[in-house]
C-alpha cells in the first residue's frame, strides 16, 4: 500500500487520459447534448449540463466510498439498473427520433436540470464508469482523500467535454435547417442513444 496521503503523480498522470477518453466517448450523455446543441444551442442547454454534472459527482463519490461494491455482492441489482436505465434511455432515444425540425416534435425543449440530474442515476454508462475508475485508482486505506481527488479531476473534464459535445451540435444548426436534415439527424441520434445503451447491457 502506497504510504502517501495524496494520490501519487503517477496515477494522477494516468487519471487524466483516461478520465478524458472515457467521458467524452460517445454515451447517453453526450449523444443528448449534441442533440440538444443541435436543437436549441449550447446557452439553453446549460441546465442540462448542470444536471449531468451533479449526477456525475455524486455518484463518483459514492462509487468510491464503496456503492460500487453493492453491485459485486447483488448482481440482481445491477441487472435491474440495466434494465430501468436501458428502457428509459429508449424511451428517450425515441424522442429524439421523432423530433422532425429544430426545436420541435417530440423533442419541445432542452432536458431540464431536475430530468437530467435523475437520468444519472439510471444511466449504465455512467455507472460502469464510475465503479472501473474507483476501482483502479482508490488505494485501500486512503479511500475518502482519493475519491475526494479523483472525484474533482472528473468534474473538471467533465466540463470542457460536455461544452465540446453540445457546442458540436450547436455547430451544425445553420447546416441543419432544412426540415429533411435536421429530421434525419435526429433519426440517426435517436439509434445511436439506442444502439450504445443497448451496447452497454449484459444479460
Amino acid at each position: 500500500m502506497d504510504d502517501a496521503t495524496f494520490l501519487p503523480a503517477a496515477m494522477i498522470a494516468a487519471l487524466i487520459p483516461f478520465g478524458f477518453v472515457t467521458s467524452v466517448t460517445p454515451g447517453p450523455n453526450n449523444i443528448m447534448l449534441a442533440v440538444s446543441g443541435v436543437n436549441f444551442g449550447v446557452r439553453r442547454t446549460l441546465p442540462q449540463m448542470a444536471g449531468i454534472e451533479l449526477g456525475v459527482f455524486l455518484i463518483d463519490i459514492l462509487c468510491g466510498l464503496g456503492l460500487g461494491t453493492v453491485f459485486s455482492l447483488y448482481p440482481p441489482v445491477r441487472l435491474a439498473l440495466q434494465i430501468l436505465g436501458g428502457l428509459y434511455t429508449l424511451f428517450l432515444a425515441w424522442k429524439i427520433a421523432s423530433a422532425g425540425s429544430l426545436g420541435g416534435g417530440d423533442l419541445p425543449h432542452p432536458l431540464p436540470f431536475p430530468n437530467s440530474f435523475a437520468f444519472q442515476w439510471i444511466n449504465p454508462k455512467l455507472w460502469t464508469m464510475a465503479v472501473t475508475t474507483m476501482a483502479l485508482y482508490v488505494r485501500p486505506g486512503h479511500t475518502i482523500a482519493d475519491t475526494a481527488l479523483i472525484t474533482g479531476i472528473l468534474a473538471v473534464l467533465n466540463v470542457p467535454v460536455m461544452l465540446l459535445w453540445a457546442g458540436f451540435g450547436a455547430g451544425l444548426r445553420d447546416a441543419l435547417k432544412i426540415p429533411a436534415r435536421i429530421r434525419v439527424f435526429n433519426i440517426a441520434m435517436g439509434l445511436l442513444l439506442a444502439v450504445s445503451v443497448l451496447a452497454l447491457i449484459r444479460f
